[in-house]
């Protein structure tokens, strides 16, 4: 049930004040019974339930104001905005922003469903909202867990932490943050590709470098793969967009490997095509080719051609994922004027194409130049 429509704006503001001013003071009368942290969990809470029926202004002006009394009136020295110790600021930090997030995408999701409930039919609408909320509840959680849990441990003054435990716990901090900020940024580039947002900025970029920097990013996630590289020496700079073919090959190679065996070899191929009109010897189309393809499982084949839609899962996946990387590839390839292609190997394993026609630059040009 949505009670937006029953309450004015101003009146949302109020109940959103009085929801957080009432979990305040009950976490007043208890706070010398509990750490403030649990008053923190509460104030999420009810964060979360602000957003499921109100607008996005009234749930960010809770998110800020629950902030505030969590610094204000639980995290020691009380009574002000002053944090002594560095890992309560970056626990109220990490707090103010799970609950601006918590806000926004809540806010978000809600949207999607009302566009969905507008569309199909409510038996398919169900469907798909559940798939999402299943998937978010893990993909966002999980990490939003492994962060609080190792600053908890962090935190613990009776406990003697080895320098080797301290730089685990980091890491596992660092690494947490890295999977919330992937999941948050597909659900952002969702959103951009939905609203016609997306106006892609050409200019010169070499293939080459993006590939082994997003390579690079994902060293961690590849550790149990092996990558290998088939890229031609003589590849041109394409005039493509940076950041979305960035993001193109890093999903690519992220649903990689997520979704194939450890052992698995990752193979990165790029090379470009020219169409020559050999009676008046001129290049008609240059091409820019890149395939990423794996030796795993592959795609069930009764289920290959809904690779690309939102929010699809195969049933037989075991690492969840919210759906939409695949979707957001496609999204940003036709975004270049390009063509994505996907098909199993007849040895195994899935086989991605990308074709972009774009203007090529040859490497000894730019030298010269």
């Amino acid at each position: 049930m949505d009670f937006t429509s029953k309450n004015k704006p101003i009146q949302q503001y109020w109940i959103s004040f009085l929801s957080i001013a009432t979990v305040t003071l009950f976490g007043l009368l208890v706070r010398d019974l509990f750490e403030y942290k649990v008053v923190g969990y509460l104030l999420l809470v009810v964060v979360s339930i602000l957003a499921i029926f109100f607008e996005i202004k009234a749930v960010l002006l809770a998110a800020v104001l629950s902030a505030l009394a969590l610094n204000f009136f639980f995290i020691k020295p009380y009574y002000t905005f002053h944090i002594d110790s560095t890992e309560d600021f970056l626990l109220f930090l990490l707090f103010f922003i799970i609950a601006l997030i918590n806000a926004v995408l809540t806010h978000k999701f809600k949207r999607m469903q009302r566009a969905i409930q507008a569309k199909e039919t409510r038996a398919s609408t169900l469907k798909l909202y559940n798939t999402l909320l299943d998937s978010l509840s893990h993909e966002l959680r999980t990490p939003i867990s492994a962060i609080l849990g190792s600053i908890d441990i962090l935190q613990q003054k009776n406990v003697s932490l080895s320098t080797e435990t301290q730089q685990k716990l980091h890491n596992e901090i660092e690494k947490a943050s890295m999977k919330l900020n992937y999941q948050v940024e597909n659900l952002l580039n969702m959103s951009r590709l939905e609203s016609g947002y997306i106006q892609p900025k050409l200019d010169w970029c070499d293939v080459k470098e993006i590939i082994y920097n997003v390579c690079s990013r994902l060293s961690e996630e590849t550790k149990n793969h092996k990558i290998v590289y088939k890229i031609d020496e003589n590849l041109p700079l394409f005039k493509l967009d940076y950041g979305l073919l960035e993001q193109i090959i890093y999903n690519l190679i992220y649903n990689a490997s997520q979704h194939t065996p450890k052992g698995v070899t990752i193979t990165i191929q790029a090379h470009f095509d020219v169409d020559v009109d050999y009676e008046r010897h001129i290049d008609l189309i240059k091409k820019c080719i890149i395939t990423i393809s794996d030796d795993g499982y592959g795609f069930p084949a009764d289920e290959i051609d809904k690779a690309f839609d939102k929010f699809h899962r195969y049933k037989d996946s075991k690492t969840g994922g919210t759906g939409l990387g695949l979707s957001i590839v496609k999204g940003f390839v036709q975004a270049q004027n390009g063509t994505i292609t996907l098909h199993n190997a007849e040895e195994g394993g899935a086989v991605f194409r990308l074709e972009f026609v774009a203007e090529s630059l040859p490497l000894n040009a730019l030298k010269n130049e």
